[in-house]
Formats: C-alpha cells, sequence, structure tokens
C-alpha cells in the first residue's frame, strides 16, 4: 500500500521548508535532550516491536465491550459499524505510516509535529492527543482495578472479607509506579510483547467459552432500550464504544520514531509490516468477541462480557488475569507520549536537568494523577463512550485526512479527496454523536455513587 503514494494523491507541497538528508540540524544541547527523551532516545526497533506495540495499543479492554456495543446497535448497523471502523482506521493509520518520513531528512516523531507541520498549529493536535492518552490511562487504571477485584472475588469463597474498588486499583497503580520508570519504547518492548500475547489469549477465552456455553434460553436481539429515547442514546453510546475499540493512532509515530531508517530501508516499510501484522490479530480479536458474545446472549450481555461469563470459575479468573496483565503493558504504551511531552517542557522550557531524578518524580506523579482520578470515578462504560466520541474520532478518523489533504493536495473527487472526506465527515459525526451517551451514562450512573465508597 505505501508504494502507492503517488496514486493517492501528490507529492508535499513545495511551499512547505524541506530539511536536506542527512544533514543534522540539531544543537548538541538538543542533540543530548533527544537521546534522554522516551520517544527519541532508542531508535533500534524491529518490524515485530511495532506489531506488538500495536496490538498493545489497539486491543484494550475495549474488546470486552464489544458485545455490548451490538446489544445497542443490532445486528445490521453493528456489523456494519465493524467494519467499517476497521478499514477507515486502517487507512488512516497507513496515513500517518508514509507520513512520518515524507519531508527528505526530517521524521515527525510525534503526532503533534506532524500537526505543526501541516499547519494545523500545535496545541489543536496536543490538545486532542493528551486528552486522549490521559484518558486512556484513567480508564486503564479502572480496568486495572476493577479486574483484579474480580478476580478477587472468583477465587475467593463467601468466607473472605469483601474488599473495596479503590485499593485494587492502589494495587495496579503500584505496579505501574515501578515500570513507568523505564525510559523509553524499547525498555517496554517485553511488557508490551505480553500484553500482546495477553489479549490474544483473553478474546479467545471471551468468544470461546461464549461457543462453549451456547446461545441462551428465550435469547433476545431486540435492543436493550424501550422507549424511543433510550434507544437513541443507546445508539450513539455504542457508537462511541466502537470508536474506542480500534485505535491507536495516538502513539503510532511514537512508536515508528523507535524503528531505524535509511535511504535503502524507511522506517515506513518495517513499521507497515508490523501494522498489517498487528490489524490482522485485531480482526481476529474483535469480530469473533462482538459477534459471538452477541449471539449467545443477545441484549442480556453485559458491558464487560467477562462478567457475563461467570463460569468455569478457574477459566474466567484467569481470562481477567490477562486482561490485566494487558493492561498494564496498554497503560505504559498510552503513557510514553504523555511523559515524553511532559519531559521535554521541563527540560526544554523549564530547565531542568535530564536524570534518572527528573524521570522519578515526574513519572510517579503522572501516575499518582491518574490513580486518583481513576478512584475518583470509577464510570467505566461511561468513561470509555464520553472519551471515545470527544478525542479518539478526531485523532484517528479525520485529523490524519486533514492533514494528508493540506499537504499532498489530491485532485478534486480523485479516489483519494473522496476517501479522505468520507473519514472526515465520519469522525466529525462521532465526535458530535458518540460522547452524548456515555456523559448519559455517567450522569445515571453519577446519581447512585458515593465518593470513595
Amino acid at each position: 500500500m505505501g508504494t502507492r503514494v503517488a496514486a493517492m494523491g501528490t507529492r508535499p507541497a513545495e511551499n512547505h521548508t524541506s530539511v536536506p538528508p542527512k544533514q543534522d540540524w540539531r544543537t548538541v544541547e538538543e542533540r543530548k535532550i533527544d537521546d534522554w527523551l522516551p520517544v527519541t532516545a532508542s531508535r533500534n526497533g524491529k518490524w515485530w516491536y511495532s506489531a506488538f506495540h500495536n496490538v498493545t495499543a489497539m486491543v484494550g479492554a475495549g474488546v470486552l465491550t464489544l458485545s455490548y456495543a451490538m446489544s445497542e446497535l443490532g445486528w445490521g448497523p453493528g456489523v456494519a459499524v465493524m467494519t467499517l471502523s476497521w478499514i477507515m482506521t486502517l487507512y488512516t493509520l497507513w496515513q500517518m505510516v508514509e507520513m512520518h518520513e515524507m519531508v527528505p531528512g526530517k521524521r515527525f516523531d510525534r503526532y503533534h509535529e506532524l500537526g505543526q507541520y501541516a499547519t494545523l498549529g500545535l496545541w489543536i493536535v496536543v490538545l486532542q492527543q493528551l486528552v486522549v492518552e490521559i484518558s486512556m490511562d484513567i480508564v486503564y487504571m479502572i480496568t486495572g482495578g476493577k479486574l483484579l477485584k474480580k478476580f478477587h472475588d472468583l477465587v475467593c469463597d463467601s468466607s473472605c472479607k469483601d474488599i473495596k474498588l479503590s485499593y485494587f486499583i492502589m494495587i495496579f497503580a503500584s505496579a505501574q509506579f515501578v515500570i513507568s520508570q523505564l525510559p523509553n519504547f524499547d525498555s517496554i518492548a517485553t511488557i508490551s510483547l505480553a500484553a500482546a500475547l495477553m489479549s490474544i489469549c483473553y478474546s479467545t477465552i471471551a468468544w470461546g467459552a461464549s461457543v462453549d456455553k451456547g446461545k441462551a434460553d428465550n435469547v433476545d436481539y431486540s435492543l436493550q432500550a424501550s422507549t424511543t429515547s433510550g434507544m437513541v442514546f443507546d445508539f450513539l453510546g455504542g457508537l462511541g464504544q466502537m470508536a474506542f475499540s480500534i485505535s491507536g493512532h495516538n502513539v503510532v509515530l511514537e512508536i515508528q520514531a523507535s524503528i531505524p531508517s535509511t535511504e535503502e530501508t524507511p522506517s515506513k516499510k518495517p513499521m507497515w509490516k508490523g501494522v498489517i501484522v498487528a490489524y490482522t490479530i485485531v480482526l481476529l480479536c474483535y469480530f469473533p468477541v462482538a459477534f459471538v458474545g452477541y449471539w449467545a446472549f443477545g441484549n442480556s450481555v453485559d458491558d464487560n462480557i467477562l462478567i457475563t461469563l461467570n463460569t468455569p470459575k478457574w477459566l474466567i479468573a484467569a481470562a481477567n488475569m490477562m486482561v490485566v496483565v494487558h493492561v498494564i503493558g496498554s497503560y505504559q504504551v498510552y503513557a510514553m507520549p504523555v511523559l515524553d511531552m511532559m519531559e521535554m517542557v521541563l527540560v526544554r522550557k523549564m530547565r531542568f536537568s535530564p536524570g534518572w531524578k527528573l524521570h522519578l518524580v515526574s513519572r510517579s506523579l503522572f501516575v499518582a494523577f491518574t490513580m486518583f482520578v481513576g478512584i475518583t470515578f470509577p464510570f467505566f462504560g461511561g468513561l470509555i463512550r464520553f472519551f471515545s466520541g470527544l478525542a479518539f474520532a478526531p485523532t484517528t478518523y479525520f485529523l490524519p485526512c486533514i492533514i494528508w489533504l493540506t499537504v499532498y493536495k489530491p485532485r478534486v473527487f480523485s479516489l483519494s479527496w473522496c476517501a479522505n472526506w468520507f473519514c472526515i465527515v465520519g469522525g466529525v459525526l462521532l465526535m458530535v454523536l458518540g460522547p452524548i451517551g456515555g456523559l448519559r451514562q455517567i450522569i445515571m450512573e453519577a446519581k447512585t455513587y458515593q465518593f470513595y465508597s
């Protein structure tokens, strides 16, 4: 696909400033800082690093909500939205991989650098990216705590003392305090590999156990809501959940930055190879979980299918721990660009000295912040729906297309032009409509929620 750039659009406009090939435009101080910052510290990544980093970023706990999203959309709309989401996000991810080195001699190692080059401005992209990545880490903090609690409740008999969710979130956070001190993407490669393998395992357990149980008695495939307003809100919420489920664009350039690049083998070749493997795994994980889970349980499925699957206990307990391992890796993949931004500001703007002390303080503060927010507002389903439409839709569906149109300027009504505008319109609709259902669910759950109970 990467060899067909000329067919999809013209070369970048000449009025953009290009950096001569092989010319290192950085000062000695900037090179020293770049060698310390998480995103640019190492360029020794392999194509399979790209594969499992992308799987870890994309196949999140959101896969467990897809059967529930199907119950809100129904068979026809659900299958259509899932298929379109997979195709559209693969296309926009390909665009970002292609644009990483579209200027000779320069690599856009961060999403906001690409946005600045395309004249979108720094803060338009940075704010969207930060909302996505911080909200994802908050959701993963909550998910990790909930799954640890679920594991405890499954393996412990009725005589065990009930432990509050807050304590399990703290237990999950304790692992993140330690792992967050690893310096860059290459250093978390083993964790990311384990997370990717776990995602395949628990997805297989989710749909395999559903097949084993078979279709529930008197299974009902009608929509959950009985009123028109309820159906509308549920439909919008389901859209948000599916927009959340297939996404990794917010970290794709940062992952590609860890791969070496030469004139003979630019980084986009191994990166795209890894992306294809990752998206194949996404296809094999997401579609069976969504469709088989809905087939088995209909509209009685929970917003986390592992909750619906209570037996056999040992298998569901194992699946919950697999998700915990995966979420540990996902948290780190999404945290790395945020930590990079934080430390870049601290070193370049506030003139702090780079070193392990700055790593320790800045990263511990970030983990503590996400832990505090997660303990305070543990609205798992609502948070996924709200943030997916609000932030994931722009950075995943239409910002790459806007940048592509701005830089390559494809001919009006050409295939590239039409494909990009299709993604832009669809992404804008997701951004506007997606958060509505999630906000409604947050409000409904907040009515009965007691802080730190």
